[in-house]
This record gives C-alpha cells, sequence and structure tokens, in this order.
C-alpha cells in the first residue's frame, strides 16, 4: 500500500493504491467523498463519509473488512462504472 497521509484531508484528492484482495484503490476528495475502486473493476462513490473513518479503513488489518463493517451500507453511495 502507498504510505497513508499524516493528515487526511478532505481535498486531499489523492489516490491510494491499497494491499487488499477485495479494494484496488480509494480517493478521498472533497466535500468528504470517498471513492472505491474494487479489484472486480467496479467503482462506487460514497458520500458524506468522515475523514476519521476513512483513516482508519487505511491502517486496518483487513481493509476489506473494515470497509464491508463500517462503510458498505452506511453511508449513501452511488456506482461509478
Amino acid at each position: 500500500m502507498s504510505r497513508v497521509p499524516k493528515r487526511l484531508g478532505r481535498s486531499t484528492g489523492q489516490r491510494l493504491v491499497l494491499d487488499s484482495s477485495l479494494l484496488a484503490t480509494v480517493t478521498y476528495s472533497n466535500h468528504a467523498t470517498l471513492d472505491v475502486a474494487f479489484r472486480s473493476g467496479a467503482v462506487y462513490r460514497y458520500f458524506a463519509v468522515p475523514a476519521r473513518v476513512v483513516g482508519a479503513l487505511l491502517t486496518a488489518p483487513s481493509r476489506g473488512a473494515y470497509f464491508h463493517r463500517e462503510i458498505r451500507h452506511r453511508f449513501p453511495y452511488q456506482r461509478l462504472s
């Protein structure tokens, strides 16, 4: 995985490649929007995701398990592709 930013601000817009069997990349940008690209090729955008939740995702021992437990179905989302 690429380095986790020391401060994950709402406007980082930095795409991070993850070492995960489920998640390929995440991008956290303006207005607490989290884009998640899955290894399957699907891309989803999650809205109103707090920076602390994204930070915990990036440091979780199992990013896929954390995603399922703390993000999936907890925040409004839209499929992008």
